[in-house]
C-alpha cells in the first residue's frame, strides 16, 4: 500500500506560486483590497443619499453565492446592536415602502430576481443600493434610480464574501444615528484582513503560516467545520463552500450537532485511510475504508475556552481562532475576527487545491 502525497510541498513557495495558474491565491488575498475599494466609493459619495435618513428597516435582498452568506454573517454579528431591524430575504417584500432602505446584492447582473428586486423596491419608494456588477439587465433596472456599489477589484466569485460584508457595513454605518462601538471601521477591517493575507503568503513556511497549517491539518481527512455561535456557524458554512472549490467535500454544522453525531462518526472504519486504490482488491481486502473525520471548530476569542472544553467530546477536534495579536483590541474586533478567519479559510482552500486536495 502507498500513501497519496501532496503534489506540491506547502513549504515550497516558488512552486506554489508557479502552480497557481488560475490566480486563486492572489484572488483569496484580495479581501482587504475589496473592503478598501468599497470604503473609497463611499468616501466619493456613493451613499450620500442615505445621509440623515432614519429608516424603518434595512432589507438585504441577495442572490445566490457569497452575497447571501455575507448578509447572514452581518445580521448575526450586528443586528442586536442596531437601532433598526435588518432583514435578510431573497425577494423584495411587499411591505417595503418609502421608509425602508433596500440593498440588492449578487454576482450575476443577468439574474432576473435581482433586477425584479430593484424594480420593485424603487416602485415602492424605497432607497435602493445595488451591490453587483453595473451591467446587463441590472444596470437597466437601477440606472438613475439606485445607488450602485459595483465591484472594483477583480476576484473569483467565491472570494467576494468580504466585499459584500463591506457594502452592508457601509450602508448600516451611514444610517446609524449614534456612535456604535459594535460597528467596525472599514479601514481598520481592511488592515486586519491584509495582515492575515500577509501571514498566509506562499513565502511563509507552514509553522508561521496559519492558512498553510490549516490546509496541512485538513489534508487526508474528511472535514467537518463547526461553530458554537450563530456567526461561527455562518463562517463554517462559508468555509465548507470554499473547500468545495478546492475539490474537497466538507460539511458545516453547529457544534452541538457535531457532538451528538461524533460517536457515530468515530466508529467509522478507518483501518487503511490512505490505501492506494491501484493496489486495492475489494474481493481480498474488503471495501475501501473512509478517511478519518476531523472537526474544525471556529470560535471568537471571547468563547474560545468554552469551545475548547466542548471539543474534548470529539475524537479529533481542532480549534480555529484569530489570536489577539491578529486583530485590533477595540470593541469592533468581533467582526475583525470573523473577517480574518474568512480570509484564512479561503487561503487554506486555495492551498489544498494546489497540493492536490485529497
Amino acid at each position: 500500500m502507498t500513501a497519496p502525497m501532496p503534489l506540491l510541498d506547502l513549504d515550497d513557495g516558488d512552486a506554489l506560486v508557479g502552480a497557481d495558474v488560475d490566480g486563486m491565491l492572489r484572488s483569496a488575498a484580495t479581501g482587504g483590497a475589496q473592503i478598501r475599494a468599497t470604503h473609497s466609493a463611499v468616501q466619493e459619495g456613493a451613499l450620500d443619499r442615505l445621509q440623515g435618513l432614519r429608516p424603518r428597516s434595512v432589507v438585504l435582498v441577495t442572490g445566490s453565492g457569497r452575497a447571501g452568506r455575507a448578509a447572514s454573517l452581518v445580521t448575526a454579528l450586528l443586528a442586536p446592536h442596531l437601532g433598526f431591524p435588518v432583514v435578510h430575504v431573497s425577494h423584495t417584500p411587499r411591505w417595503v415602502g418609502s421608509l425602508d432602505v433596500v440593498v440588492v446584492a449578487g454576482d450575476d447582473a443577468g439574474d432576473p430576481r435581482l433586477a425584479d428586486a430593484v424594480d420593485g423596491a424603487v416602485r415602492r419608494g424605497a432607497e435602493v443600493v445595488v451591490a453587483a456588477p453595473d451591467e446587463g439587465p441590472l444596470r437597466g433596472a437601477s440606472a438613475g434610480r439606485a445607488m450602485v456599489l459595483a465591484p472594483r477589484i477583480p476576484a473569483a466569485p467565491q472570494h467576494g464574501l468580504l466585499r459584500f460584508c463591506a457594502v452592508y457595513l457601509a450602508v448600516v454605518a451611514t444610517l446609524e444615528a449614534k456612535p456604535n462601538t459594535a460597528m467596525p471601521n472599514l479601514s481598520d477591517l481592511a488592515d486586519a484582513v491584509d495582515a492575515e493575507a500577509l501571514r498566509d503568503s506562499p513565502v511563509n513556511e507552514v509553522f508561521h503560516n496559519p492558512a498553510k497549517s490549516l490546509a496541512a491539518q485538513m489534508h487526508g481527512r474528511r472535514i467537518v467545520l463547526v461553530g458554537d455561535t450563530e456567526s461561527a456557524v455562518e463562517l463554517a458554512c462559508a468555509g465548507a463552500e470554499a473547500l468545495l472549490y478546492s475539490g474537497r467535500v466538507a460539511a458545516a454544522a453547529e457544534l452541538a450537532d457535531a457532538l451528538r453525531a461524533g460517536a457515530a462518526l468515530a466508529s467509522t472504519v478507518v483501518e487503511s485511510p490512505h490505501a492506494d486504490p491501484i493496489f486495492h482488491d475489494p474481493d481480498l481486502d474488503g471495501p475501501v475504508a473512509d478517511e478519518p473525520v476531523r472537526f474544525f471548530a471556529l470560535a471568537p476569542q471571547e468563547s474560545r475556552h468554552v469551545t475548547e472544553r466542548r471539543l474534548v467530546g470529539l475524537s479529533d477536534g481542532v480549534l480555529v481562532v484569530a489570536d489577539p495579536d491578529e486583530v485590533d483590541g477595540a470593541a469592533s474586533s468581533r467582526f475583525e475576527e470573523a473577517a480574518v478567519l474568512a480570509t484564512r479559510l479561503d487561503m487554506a482552500a486555495a492551498y489544498l487545491r494546489l497540493t492536490g486536495g485529497r
